[in-house]
């Protein structure tokens, strides 16, 4: 921060915790610089950040004049340096990032550097919630059982993160069984305005999750980016963004009885999507939000993923004020965001004027309605009342079936009875989208109570499980009573994290996964999660559905996803009388009601006075010491990267890729975890082969997940998401593809091998919305350790494609009328790609395909290599490479 600002923008601000500096972006009003008071509150945020950081180097003044005169119709195509305040990660992708640092650290040790020049520059917060998985559930004992299978399976991890906790500055491990990242950050580490040197200024950060956004339900500034990208920003380097368009949604009215805020955020999700909002910011306004809680709002924030947007931007309110008192903020911290955001015109009113947006939706809440989302993407909304139809359709259209097969029967003893197609053998009330809001696990709460008043249950071949995102909710469903009957129904507390949102739902009984194999079932899952992808939730169930914690217990009573919840009865009660939905269904007022009575600030400051202790089994771990991390070639866990080994100080110039060959060719909506799956290892893969060789049993595999510290195991598990169908070997899934040059079937890792051992560049081609999906940082990292130089797609999710050019692999896009089916592209040609040193963000790039009979097929493509420090990216072969060399050389 330079000492002089440029523009005299800064004011002394005084609080009741104390005086502070502050960059007034009322100085730029004062000077008619732009039309700061017309701005949505986002672009203010990102203005800020700018005038307080001008130096003329990084930042520079055009930027902060670039954005005070952001025209809403046509935003400037400039790119904006934007430099968060802090980096939160969660531990499937941060314990790589800390690999990356520590490999980092031995790189400048060979280069003749400090090592002490690789830390984090900025608070990083890393909350374990990812490596908890669902062994044991429908008992008081599956929480401790899932603990001690946690650590039993991470314990080398965990380890390693003891470590970097000494060896690194400004880093901070929130431990496993605490939360979910995202919800804790909502709860607890947000504090609205940070404070640093005696300067205050917006809170705002990335995440290395997508649904880092939640947190824009509070009024912060933030989003999610590749592990590679935060950890650039951990090393001082700005986020470079294109300055971007702006989406008003207007909302008006309020929930109507029976609606809840996940029948809300469905409803918002589709109607996005179809409005297109990639890669654009959404901005909340209208008198709607006067009604809604900031648990809703953080709902709405949380699922900006998957309606496609880069943020979904609350402002900063009196209901902002209110959620940080009754969340056990300090006064002085209170204090300090209302007198701050009042002080810089940020603080929203009803009485404020609309900002001016790019474009504009509106949407009465009153007219929502119960829905569902599946079968297998959270943009597909189905209202409750259309389910049953819907999962006709699914069945016959999807999975070819014009009839129910006939009932399988359970051979359990404990649990027995019969499914069939439809059948619902998971149902978890899981995710921060949704453990983060009162007023649903209230609600759920109370739709058990009334449901074990009348002797209903859910079906015994439905696995059930609770796990909150954060030990607030286990506090207040006790207060309020709401814990037997959750339990009472199946729904014991499994653990503190992410578990089957993520797909760590755990195996399924031997007897259930047999009677689904036997009659070929398509099995359903009924989640409260925000991601439904095919293969994610388990190996075993086909179609998943998305829903409020109410309607997953009610959906796990009726035990099957083949039924008219607003007329089909759930069940009969203890005289034998039909129940219907709407006999359980608590009233709004008594959710409400039982909300206020359950929750105080002190059960907040309790939780969270506590926050860095962990268990006892955390407590009882100890790590290695000192700066450099010695890496143990024996580790299945922790192994050094290749990246950095034997990287030269200066970078090749850009040169044309040629001869190229595919090794992956997919169609639409292939998601990151097709491409780099978090979930289960198959003992027959090469990473299960991998595993065996050394000494790991199948019991001890773990997830994919879980071992992103070895690069070994991650190579080998890239594209070998079991439903992943690569074109080039047709009626087949898993990572399958062919070795063009004998024509050999073999799996995708071991043809990569054979190509990279042949000295061939690889390449992919792909559909629309290529990526999709969690910020998975080692979607792009396996892809360029298989040896995949550049990937031709249709389009790209943004997170991806950042990624993609994080590592140096080229992402490239078909022109508008054109794609692999129009080019007549099968896969087996040979592919030269024409490249320069003069390389230029989103210049046209000629591409030369050669079929087998010699004859071509030449087309252009747009690079997507987006901004000019990208390109430098690019060059140097990655963005830790690039910072690797600056700091090596200052």
């Amino acid at each position: 921060m330079p000492s002089q600002n440029p523009f005299g923008a800064e004011a002394q601000l005084k609080t009741a915790g104390g005086d502070y500096k502050i960059f007034r972006l009322k100085k730029l009003i004062d000077d008619n610089i732009g039309h700061v008071e017309k701005l949505p509150y986002s672009i203010r945020v990102l203005l800020e950040a700018c005038l307080r950081n001008v130096d003329g180097f990084i930042v520079n003044e055009e930027d902060v004049n670039n954005l005070a005169q952001w025209n809403a119709a046509s935003p400037k195509v400039v790119e904006i340096p934007f430099k968060p305040g802090r980096v939160v990660l969660q531990d499937f992708t941060g314990v790589p990032a800390i690999v990356d640092l520590a490999a980092l650290r031995s790189a400048m040790v060979r280069m003749g550097g400090d090592p002490k020049k690789i830390n984090p520059l900025v608070q990083c917060d890393m909350v374990v919630d990812h490596s908890v998985q669902v062994d044991a559930f429908a008992s008081k004992l599956a929480l401790q059982f899932n603990v001690d299978k946690e650590f039993e399976r991470n314990q080398e991890r965990y380890q390693f993160l003891k470590w970097g906790q000494q060896a690194f500055e400004n880093f901070m491990v929130v431990p496993p069984a605490t939360g979910i990242v995202h919800q804790v950050n909502l709860e607890y580490l947000a504090k609205g305005v940070l404070t640093r040197d005696g300067v205050a200024f917006p809170d705002s950060l990335v995440g290395t999750d997508s649904h880092t956004t939640m947190i824009n339900g509070l009024g912060v500034v933030g989003w999610g980016v590749g592990g590679i990208e935060a950890e650039a920003v951990m090393l001082g380097q700005p986020i470079y963004m294109l300055m971007p368009e702006v989406v008003g949604f207007k909302l008006t009215g309020e929930l109507p009885e029976g609606a809840t805020a996940t029948d809300l955020v469905l409803t918002v999700t589709q109607m996005l999507r179809a409005h297109g909002v990639v890669g654009k910011f959404v901005e909340y306004f209208g008198p709607g939000l006067e009604n809604m809680t900031l648990a809703d709002r953080a709902t709405l924030a949380n699922m900006a993923p998957e309606y496609g947007a880069t943020m979904g931007f609350f402002p900063v309110d009196n209901e902002t004020l209110n959620y940080m008192r009754n969340t056990g903020r300090t006064d002085n911290e209170v204090d300090l965001v209302e007198r701050y955001y009042k002080e810089q015109g940020m603080f929203r009113t009803s009485d404020s004027p609309e900002p001016e947006f790019s474009s504009t939706l509106e949407l009465d809440i009153s007219t929502v309605v119960p829905s569902l989302a599946g079968h297998k993407r959270p943009q597909d909304r189905i209202l409750l009342s259309e389910m049953k139809p819907a999962w006709k359709k699914t069945r016959t259209e999807v999975f070819g079936k014009d009839s129910q097969t006939s009932p399988i029967a359970v051979k359990d003893e404990e649990r027995p009875g019969e499914i069939s197609d439809g059948s619902i053998v998971i149902a978890a009330i899981t995710s921060c989208t949704n453990t983060s809001n009162p007023s649903v696990m209230i609600g759920a709460g109370l739709l058990a109570r009334n449901a074990a008043a009348k002797g209903l249950k859910p079906k015994p071949w439905v696995k059930t499980s609770l796990a909150p995102g954060s030990r607030v909710v286990t506090e207040y469903l006790q207060n309020a009573g709401l814990d037997k009957p959750l339990e009472e129904l199946g729904y014991f507390t499994v653990g503190y994290g992410c578990t089957t949102c993520i797909g760590n739902s755990g195996p399924l009984s031997e007897p259930i996964v047999n009677a689904i194999n036997e009659g070929d079932l398509v099995a359903a899952a009924v989640l409260s999660g925000n991601r439904n992808f095919e293969g994610r939730i388990s190996p075993h169930v086909k179609a998943n559905y998305l829903a409020s914690p109410p309607l997953v217990i009610a959906y796990s009573i009726a035990g099957t996803v083949d039924i008219d919840l607003n007329n089909d009865p759930l069940g009969q009660d203890t005289d034998g009388n039909d129940v219907f939905l709407k006999d359980i269904w608590p009233s709004s007022k008594e959710i409400k009601e039982t909300v206020n009575s359950s929750m105080s600030p002190e059960i907040f400051r309790e939780q969270y006075s506590k926050a860095t202790q962990g268990p006892p089994e955390w407590q009882a771990i100890s790590g290695a010491e000192g700066e450099i991390f010695e890496w143990d070639s024996e580790s299945t866990y922790v192994q050094e990267p290749p990246f950095f080994v034997d990287m030269e100080t200066e970078p090749k110039p850009i040169s044309s890729i040629e001869g190229a060959r595919v090794l992956v060719s997919v169609g639409d909506s292939v998601t990151t975890d097709h491409i780099s799956p978090a979930g289960a290892i198959k003992e027959d893969s090469p990473a299960g082969k991998y595993l065996k060789d050394n000494g790991v049993t199948k019991s001890n595999f773990n997830s994919y997940g879980s071992r992103r510290g070895n690069d070994r195991v991650m190579t080998r598990g890239t594209f070998a998401n079991i439903r992943l169908r690569n074109l080039l070997r047709p009626g087949t899934e898993g990572g399958e593809s062919v070795y063009f040059p004998t024509g050999e079937e073999t799996t995708i890792y071991d043809a990569a091998q054979k190509y990279i051992a042949d000295g061939t560049p690889l390449v992919v081609l792909a559909g629309t919305e290529y990526g999709t999906g969690s910020s998975r940082d080692w979607a792009a990292k396996g892809t360029f350790l298989l040896g995949i130089r550049a990937v031709i797609a249709k389009s790209y999710e943004r997170i991806h494609r950042s990624n993609l050019v994080g590592m140096g692999v080229l992402p490239l896009q078909f022109r508008e009328t054109e794609d692999r089916d129009t080019l007549d592209l099968d896969g087996t040609e040979v592919f030269d790609i024409e490249l320069s040193d003069k390389l230029k963000p989103g210049e046209t790039i000629q591409v030369t395909a050669t079929k087998t009979d010699g004859s071509q097929v030449r087309f252009t493509t747009v690079c997507r290599v987006d901004t000019p420090v990208e390109v430098e990216y690019y060059r140097n072969g990655g963005i830790l490479h690039t910072v690797l060399r600056q700091l090596a050389k200052s």
